[in-house]
């Protein structure tokens, strides 16, 4: 019988119990401000369906995601995941202060690395930044590397400024240097100090605001691409997690049709735009767009060279949960293995289950 295909969940939010958790980690100076605001990215839109699945509350208490071996059994055991990518602490980069906001940054990858990494071989942490200080944050990077299981920069795609430009390049340059992929969520568009989630304003209820979240990411890509990121820093990987998949076809096209004539504009680049993507973005799977026909989907896929840009994840444990048995559509074998777990083995170049690395993404 052949080995059941590696599952990587690349999308996996895990929390504390308390905001006291983070105090043996914080400076002293900090505990009074963190233990009244917290991240500090006030809620804008009430959702009807809650943030979490009420199934994902651990037994002994505290909420959802915030218990290592719960989430173990609830997650990995139950749906036969090998690896889960944590990804928290996500909008402090919206909290107008940067000393505090980085000071939090610092202390939360302490605490990810001694309470979660610790706990399991199969989770692997993000390094959480604080991105309004490029060259704290890049101190913070090299400070975090060093841990092997740490496997990736995050930050919010919510931003005042597009990601593209030289403002963030400390970022990439120390995320390059130390083989990490730089990844960016969703959620703080509109909080905080970020500014409104369209160009046109705030939309009026949580419907609205989670239609139009791939727009922020379109931007950031297209800045990427435009300012020369990747002529610049050719090592570098790009995630952009749970901002679905169908919009990017469109977005390769445009940037190609309007580059045959506009090119003189970026004389720095060396290649067509959607190259760069096809090399240095990637895409994580939940909210997968779920079309009438699933064959549609699939067509998207093959556009897109799915196989080597697409990332299964479950987002657990939001209430938009995707089940790994139940999620995906239809699709030849070989690209649901890549999609299902052997792109992340590689991008984050994890251990398989015999103890062998995976291979460098290219």
């Amino acid at each position: 019988m052949s080995e059941k295909p590696i599952v990587v969940d690349s999308d996996v939010h895990n929390g504390m119990k308390s905001l006291s958790e983070l105090l043996p980690f914080l400076p002293r100076v900090w505990h009074d401000q963190w233990l009244e605001m917290g991240i500090g990215a006030a809620r804008v839109y009430y959702s009807g369906v809650g943030g979490a699945m009420k199934d994902a509350v651990p037994d002994n208490g505290g909420g959802p995601g915030s218990d290592p071996d719960f989430m173990l059994k609830h997650l990995l055991e139950q749906y036969h995941i090998d690896y889960a990518i944590l990804n928290s602490g996500i909008e402090i980069s919206l909290y107008p202060d940067p000393d505090y906001a980085t000071a939090v940054a610092s202390a939360w990858n302490d605490w990810m690395a001694e309470v979660w990494l610790k706990a399991s071989p199969k989770f692997r942490g993000s390094i959480l930044i604080n991105n309004t200080d490029p060259l704290a944050a890049a101190r913070e990077i090299d400070r975090m590397a060093a841990n092997p299981n740490m496997v990736q920069v995050i930050m919010t795609s919510a931003s005042s400024m597009l990601y593209g430009q030289r403002f963030f390049h400390p970022i990439y340059e120390a995320a390059e240097r130390n083989g990490l992929p730089v990844a960016v969520h969703p959620g703080g568009e509109g909080r905080g100090i970020s500014p409104a989630p369209t160009n046109a304003g705030y939309p009026t209820r949580y419907l609205e605001w989670h239609n139009i979240l791939p727009t922020g990411y379109m931007a950031h890509i297209n800045s990427l691409i435009c300012e020369g990121v990747f002529e610049k820093f050719p090592g570098l990987k790009f995630v952009a997690i749970e901002g679905g998949i169908g919009w990017l076809p469109h977005l390769m096209w445009r940037m190609d049709k309007n580059y045959k004539a506009l090119r003189s504009s970026v004389p720095w680049l060396k290649r067509r735009p959607s190259e760069y993507i096809r090399e240095h973005v990637y895409l994580t799977s939940q909210p997968i767009e779920e079309p009438d026909d699933p064959q549609h989907l699939l067509q998207i896929f093959q556009m897109i060279g799915a196989d080597k840009r697409v990332m299964f994840s479950t987002d657990y444990p939001h209430w938009d949960f995707d089940n790994p048995l139940m999620a995906l559509p239809p699709m030849p074998k070989e690209m649901k293995r890549r999609v299902m777990g052997e792109t992340a083995m590689e991008l984050y170049r994890l251990p398989g289950r015999n103890g062998e690395q995976a291979v460098t993404a290219q």
